[in-house]
């Protein structure tokens, strides 16, 4: 089989393709065939160095699959040959709140590769209203804007919400939002990308770049109110500013740090949640609320396993729209 391996700390240019044999299943195992992958911002930072615990010298990337059963261990019950499925971002993290360190593409090896076998406990059954690319968009970028806006405080019809940038978690966030009837504004750099955003239902769009004070124009389009639910991925180098436009009682959901440090331990006087993907549990919801509401993640690229370092090199240009993705086959 092909697999991609990189080195943390050395960067993309570390990325390269091998041949390998195809691993068997051991006991309460599973071996996916996989043919749907989609990259997310923590790649880029597991390559940089810059997540602790992921630090290790070779490895295989990305955390987000989807793929087919086609061999289990004896005493595997939960999955059978044949079942579509999607392997946990946290492997073993089944339910409660803390998450394990298994977690996919740094340290434990990830799904840039044509076959993997995983603990059969952790994978996820796909509706069949999913197709594999939509679902190799959840498992980290979509369970994590699902528990942003549903994990703390559900967010309800007629609820604010005000989302950073057009990425992976922003755009699931925004269709989780609307599905329930909830309001959006979305704020990007870029015109166009905030004319996409409103052709997904975003309520209200601002250019930051252009509006020095937009936490101010956020604050008046919820009414002078404040918004419900901040969905926080940039991290502390605009948590100040954003937080303005929080109603008093509403809940900063952080998630990220596209610039900078995360805002995890920031008092701005507002509720802070710190956002750490999810478990089994909120992935199967997530997966069936998906199911039900028809929702329809943005796809940007796709890009053969071959090309996983100009497809990170696009995600870290920015020059993009929702989720990049691989094709494993």
């Amino acid at each position: 089989m092909k697999a991609a391996l990189a080195t943390a700390e050395k960067g993309i240019e570390s990325i390269h393709v091998i041949q390998a044999e195809i691993p068997q299943p051991g006991s309460g195992e599973a071996l996916v065939r996989l043919s749907k992958a989609t990259l997310n911002y923590r790649d880029l930072l597991v390559l940089r160095g810059l997540v602790p615990n992921a630090k290790t010298p070779a490895y295989v990337p990305l955390s987000d699959a989807v793929g087919e059963v086609v061999a289990v261990a004896e005493d595997v019950t939960r999955v059978s040959v044949g079942d579509r499925v999607s392997p946990l971002f946290a492997q073993g993290w089944l339910s409660g709140s803390r998450p394990t360190l298994e977690m996919l593409g740094g340290p434990v090896d990830g799904v840039a590769r044509e076959y993997a076998v995983f603990h059969a406990e952790s994978l996820c059954h796909i509706p069949d209203e999913l197709s594999d690319l939509q679902a190799a968009a959840l498992p980290c970028a979509g369970l994590t804007a699902w528990n942003a806006l549903f994990g703390t405080k559900p967010v309800e019809e007629g609820d604010w919400v005000l989302l950073q940038g057009t990425g992976g978690v922003s755009i699931a966030a925004l269709l989780f939002a609307k599905a329930v009837g909830a309001k959006v504004i979305i704020t990007s750099s870029s015109d166009v990308k905030l004319q996409q955003a409103q052709s997904l239902g975003a309520d209200v769009v601002i250019n930051y770049r252009k509006n020095v004070n937009w936490e101010t124009l956020a604050l008046q389009a919820s009414g002078g109110h404040g918004v419900d639910l901040l969905v926080d991925v940039v991290g502390e180098s605009q948590l100040k500013q954003s937080a303005k436009a929080v109603k008093p009682n509403g809940v900063i959901a952080a998630v990220g740090r596209l610039q900078g440090e995360a805002s995890w331990g920031m008092d701005v006087g507002k509720k802070l949640v710190p956002i750490v993907v999810g478990n089994r549990e909120q992935h199967e919801a997530m997966l069936t609320f998906c199911a039900k509401y028809s929702i329809n993640l943005v796809i940007d690229s796709v890009y053969p396993l071959e090309e996983l370092s100009s497809a990170l090199q696009k995600m870290e240009s920015g020059n993009f729209f929702g989720k990049i993705a691989l094709d494993l086959r």
